[in-house]
């Protein structure tokens, strides 16, 4: 904001210029990079709205950031890849979800396959 204006003013000035500025209401904010993601939490968001082009306005709150090379791999995950495969062995379907980022659908169908060709 400038420094020794009145926020009235400054709405006013805005609102003649056909700026307008909407409050979101946002818990949290994602910001997905290639890497890595970008958590805010309790940030405060605004869309600035301004001769047809929406920018948006993120500030605060707490930054956390989480590494994207590794996916997050639990027990559950593994529990259920190997009773959706009748794979027996912890560590084939952990390798298998590692392969897929994650993604369990994905090591389902790579470790069925894998015992259809055995």
């Amino acid at each position: 904001m400038m420094p020794n204006m009145d926020p009235r003013m400054l709405k006013r000035m805005m609102d003649s210029m056909g700026i307008k500025n909407i409050p979101v209401d946002a818990v949290r904010v994602i910001v997905e990079c290639n890497d890595k993601d970008i958590i805010i939490d309790g940030p405060e968001v605004s869309i600035i709205e301004a001769q047809g082009s929406k920018t948006f306005q993120v500030s605060g709150g707490i930054i956390s950031e989480k590494d994207k090379s590794k996916p997050e791999i639990n027990n559950e995950d593994i529990k259920l890849v190997m009773e959706q495969t009748g794979v027996n062995d912890e560590e084939k379907a952990r390798a298998a979800l590692e392969s897929s980022n994650g993604d369990m659908a994905q090591a389902i169908l790579k470790l069925k396959n894998e015992n259809e060709n055995a």
